[in-house]
């Protein structure tokens, strides 16, 4: 199988608008399209002009160091205002 490149799409000012990806079945090109919600299901056209796209399955991804506090140690006031557990303290 081809390796897939990855273009992200260009700066877009307009944070209303979710970013669809797509995938070229003849190319196997990986894609981004910036669209409104109710065109998501509309075909997309890959940049090498080839009409048998896909899109894909988007999934959130934050990269950066979670910390988490040693076992058994538990934040100042429990786990929340609603928790049991900070009534309990």
């Amino acid at each position: 199988m081809p390796s897939a490149s990855f273009r992200p799409s260009p700066h877009v000012t307009d944070v209303t608008m979710p970013t669809y990806e797509y995938r070229c079945r003849t190319c196997d090109d990986l894609f981004d399209v910036r669209r409104p919600m109710s065109e998501s299901d509309a075909p997309a056209e890959c940049p090498q002009g080839h009409a048998d796209t896909v899109r894909l399955l988007s999934v959130f991804a934050s990269a950066g160091v979670a910390s988490a506090p040693p076992v058994g140690a538990m934040p100042a006031g429990g786990c929340g205002a609603g928790c049991a557990c900070a009534a309990s303290r």
